[in-house]
């Protein structure tokens, strides 16, 4: 399935099927919304997404789920260009996109601050372990993706959230 309108749907099920939903979603760019290094792009290509990275922005959008961005890029420049160029920019509650030598816990801090949500009612999706790994220790739920998000990784990320909320009660 790979139609936006399908995607959305079939992740509004995931959705509503989930036990807790988390308030923010946190997303990495590269290699997790769309397969490439914006580095190594130019802001007059016209990108592309992974298959079902929108119809799931879209629908949890739709739930009334925050979504948000989490990138570490020497460029923003052409990471927010190219946001706009796939018409999902205003989707975002807040954009963190910065280079950071640190782990991405500097954009959760900036988000957290921002969104005033605790860390422990996140999910964050990311392509790189040690991001995983960092993002985890502040008591983000937190989703390796393999190549890209997709819905079975949205499924994984809402029940490990559900797990996690019930062990916080």
């Amino acid at each position: 399935m790979g139609d936006e309108q399908g995607v959305k749907n079939e992740a509004l099920e995931i959705i509503a099927m989930a036990q807790l939903l988390p308030r923010l979603v946190v997303f990495d760019l590269d290699y997790t919304l769309w397969p490439f290094y914006c580095e190594c792009r130019s802001k007059r290509e016209m990108p592309k997404l992974y298959p079902h990275a929108k119809g799931i922005l879209s629908a949890l959008k739709a739930k009334g789920v925050d979504v948000a961005i989490a990138s570490r890029s020497p460029t923003p420049d052409i990471a927010n260009t190219f946001l706009v160029k796939l018409g999902i920019k205003s989707m975002f509650v807040a954009r963190e996109i910065f280079s950071s030598w640190t782990h991405k816990t500097d954009h959760f801090q900036k988000i957290s601050q921002r969104t005033r949500i605790p860390y422990n009612q996140m999910l964050f999706f990311d392509d790189e372990n040690r991001n995983i790994e960092a993002v985890s220790k502040m008591g983000v739920t937190s989703i390796l993706v393999r190549n890209g998000v997709n819905l079975g990784a949205l499924r994984q990320g809402l029940a490990k959230c559900a797990q996690n909320g019930r062990k916080t009660d």
